[in-house]
């Protein structure tokens, strides 16, 4: 008989993995449109994953980011590593994002030099 937290299967014994928890990180559909952030911040995971993406350290993180601490930024990457398919996603939708902005705003400055 599996104890609490066990499975069995064909007779073996498997513990099951807990469901996370990650104390500083809130994800509720009327937060953040939705998205997983550092709770009373409004600061998203996604920012500070980008920020260590393009290799800033937790100390400059810290920096674009003041009112942050350590942990919370450690619980951001924790975060993003046990939902790197959602992550992704967001900073994939905001880079399509930025792009559309661009191309909208050289069209706009384009069709204003050439009146």
């Amino acid at each position: 008989m599996p104890l609490p937290g066990e499975t069995s299967r064909m007779g073996l014994s498997m513990a099951t993995a807990p469901k996370l928890a990650f104390e500083y990180i809130v994800k509720k559909p009327n937060y953040c449109s939705g998205k997983a952030a550092i709770g009373a911040t409004r600061v998203r995971v996604n920012n500070v994953v980008f920020l260590h993406k393009e290799g800033k350290t937790i100390d400059e993180i810290r920096e674009q980011y003041p009112d942050l601490t350590h942990a919370q930024i450690y619980a951001a990457l924790a975060y993003y590593h046990d939902h790197k398919d959602e992550i992704e996603a967001e900073l994939a939708a905001d880079e399509g994002a930025d792009e559309r902005y661009e191309r909208r705003r050289a069209k706009a400055l384009a069709d204003h030099h050439g009146r």
